[in-house]
This record gives structure tokens, C-alpha cells and sequence, in this order.
């Protein structure tokens, strides 16, 4: 049975994702900080497996590479998708913002990449994909330390591309604007000026199903009428 792992996956694109990999036949690993979050989640999806780790702690976040490796094997499909959401500019969001927001937008991915990778390595075949965001590419006023992470998990995702390249191992970077996720609660936006997080997992499935010898390097979703 083929195997994905999941990050920060107890809600919105993540839990949307894990459903429909569910859905496909495939043994779907989840994790999220909260116990209750995970325990729903479960209630939810018969069969999904969940592992709580806080993705900002290198400790726990470098304990669950191992615990994948050693407890499931190598990873047919690894995604990315913990993150946290926080508005501002950077001349006056304080210091522990940036630091938070790169420990888990950036720094859990790329240590948990780095632990998965070696048997996937070993085996010459796998795929990566990485919830990068509309604010890697472009700028915007209130992006703050928020666009500069996504700015820099867009980087790794390119450069580690280049690197497995000949390793048999597919690299791919998922940009979506505005997303109908818990970020947008208390936003007085309608709901239908969203994109439903299924359609992002609809295209992450696509991906990943395509023949070995093709990878979709990069995806941009945008809402219909444009950027909020």
C-alpha cells in the first residue's frame, strides 16, 4: 500500500488532502500539535493514522523523521503543509513573530525533509511536495515575516528540486491564494470568494498520480475574481 505523510494536517488543505488520499486506497499519516485536533480527525477518517508534533520544535519535529522511517518505512509521498498564518510589517511585527513563523513555515519542513529523504533516496523514487503560497511570489503590504517565509520555503523546494533530480525523486511547489481555512475566520469575506481546500488537494493527488517520469513543477491556484 503506498504511503503519505501529511504536516499540520488536523485541518484545511492538510485535512482535505488526507481525505482524498484516504479516498484513493492509500495509507495516509497525519500530524498536528493538539491532541483533540488529531483525536477529531480520526473520528472523522477511519483509518487515518496520526502523530502529534509541534513542527516548530527541531527536537520533536527531527524524533518524527525517525519514528516515520523506522515505524513505517520510506514514504511514497511527503507533503509539507504546516504553517502559520500572521499578518504584518516587518518595521513593526515583533521580533518573536519572525522567529515563530520560521520555525514552522520553515525550519520544520526542512529538518523533516531532511530525515525522510534518505530512504526515499535509497529507493530512487518519491515524491515531495511543498505548500508554498501566492505570497512567495509576489509582495503585499501586511506579508511581513509571513511572505518571507513562504519566500524562502518556495527557495528550498526549487533548490531541493534540482538536487533529486537524480535520485528519482519528483520536487513539487503548490502556491494557492486565498483558501476557505480557519486563517480566513473572523474575515468578513464571503465564502464563495474562497477556493474550497479540496480543489488543492484535488490537484496534490493529481500530481502525485502521474507517471514517475513526469513532475508538475509548480501550481498556482488564484480564486476566480483574483487575489483578496
Amino acid at each position: 500500500m503506498p504511503r503519505i505523510f501529511i504536516s499540520g494536517a488536523s485541518k484545511g488543505i492538510g485535512r482535505a488532502i488526507a481525505r482524498r488520499f484516504l479516498i484513493e486506497g492509500w495509507e495516509v499519516i497525519i500530524c498536528a500539535r493538539g491532541a483533540a485536533a488529531l483525536e477529531t480527525a480520526r473520528a472523522e477518517m477511519p483509518g487515518l493514522i496520526t502523530l502529534p508534533c509541534d513542527m516548530g520544535d527541531k527536537a520533536a519535529v527531527k524524533a518524527l523523521a525517525e519514528t516515520l522511517n523506522t515505524q513505517f518505512g520510506p514514504l511514497d509521498v511527503l507533503v509539507n503543509n504546516a504553517g502559520i498564518f500572521e499578518p504584518g510589517q516587518i518595521h513593526t511585527e515583533p521580533d518573536e513573530r519572525y522567529e515563530q513563523l520560521m520555525r514552522v513555515n520553515m525550519d520544520g519542513t526542512y529538518y523533516l525533509t531532511k530525515g525522510v529523504l534518505p530512504p526515499m533516496m535509497d529507493r530512487k523514487q518519491g515524491t515531495i511536495v511543498n505548500m508554498a503560497s501566492i505570497a512567495s511570489l509576489n509582495a503585499y503590504e501586511n506579508g511581513g515575516s509571513y511572505s518571507i517565509t513562504k519566500y524562502a520555503l518556495l527557495g528550498f523546494s526549487k533548490n531541493l528540486r534540482e538536487e533529486m533530480k537524480p535520485h528519482g525523486i519528483r520536487v513539487i511547489s503548490i502556491m494557492p491564494g486565498a483558501v476557505l481555512t480557519a486563517s480566513w475566520e473572523g474575515v468578513d469575506v464571503p465564502a464563495e470568494r474562497l477556493m474550497p481546500p479540496e480543489d488543492v488537494a484535488d490537484l496534490v493527488w493529481t500530481s502525485c498520480a502521474l507517471s514517475p517520469r513526469t513532475v508538475v513543477e509548480d501550481i498556482v491556484l488564484r480564486p476566480q475574481l483574483g487575489d483578496l
